[in-house]
């Protein structure tokens, strides 16, 4: 694994593993200039960095919201060139929030292999408890009946950040903590905007009126906040370090 200011140490088998892709689809990507060419290391092979791995995450996410390769060439090329594997986390999860729930079952060996590591009980203990991932129940009977016992049913959405925090050196119930932290204002911030939208609205509008000023406002509403969270945050850490 690297870090934002490690040398690129994945190779190109590694990188498409992390990402859930075949080989070919890497190459077909680069081909295309959508991803940046490897560091050529001895022996003639590429490695890739941490940002290579939140590009093409951030690629597969805008080919599931159904763009083209032109479209996603061209949204590329509007971003600036010098952005983090951070900043393209960030923006693959504000794309992301648009695609509908969805989950994939997994097996252990697969869910190691997108973690690109091995997952020892006590992480996966922190993944199921940070719902990233459910384990089967392995019943011949019920709504889980096609999913084999050592399976587990996995939040592609959540798992890239779910494996991030277990190397956050914070104790698991501070992590926990801070999940509720972020779903109870998120929440509530969530009622006062409906109950906004509601009187905005009015009661007899009709539901197109409706779920056509949602897509207008929903954009607009995640934008102002993230970019009103991350200020915020950024503001509470110096005020922290300008008191210790």
């Amino acid at each position: 694994m690297t870090t934002d200011t490690e040398e690129p140490t994945l190779t190109v088998d590694e990188l498409a593993a992390r990402a859930g892709v075949t080989v070919r689809t890497v190459r077909f990507y680069s081909s295309k200039g959508l991803l940046p060419p490897p560091v050529i290391g001895p022996r003639r092979v590429g490695h890739y960095s941490q940002e290579h791995l939140a590009r093409l995450a951030l690629i597969e996410e805008l080919q599931r919201q159904g763009m083209t390769l032109a479209a996603i060439e061209r949204h590329l090329q509007q971003l600036p060139a010098d952005l983090s594997a951070r900043d393209l986390a960030l923006h693959r999860a504000v794309v992301a929030s648009w695609a509908p729930d969805a989950a994939e079952d997994m097996t252990r060996e697969e869910l190691e292999r997108r973690a690109g590591r091995p997952l020892g009980e006590e992480a996966l203990e922190r993944l199921v408890a940070m719902n990233v991932i459910e384990r089967a129940e392995g019943t011949s009977d019920g709504p889980d009946s096609s999913r084999s016992p050592g399976s587990f049913r996995v939040d592609p959405a959540l798992l890239a950040l779910g494996i991030q925090l277990l190397d956050v050196p914070l104790a698991h119930e501070s992590i926990l903590a801070a999940r509720g932290v972020l779903l109870e204002h998120s929440r509530a911030a969530a009622r006062e905007l409906s109950a906004l939208l509601r009187e905005a609205v009015g009661e007899h509008e009709s539901v197109a009126a409706v779920k056509s000023l949602s897509a207008h406002m929903q954009p607009l509403v995640v934008q102002a906040l993230l970019t009103t969270f991350q200020r915020s945050l950024k503001a509470e850490l110096r005020e922290w370090l300008k008191e210790s």
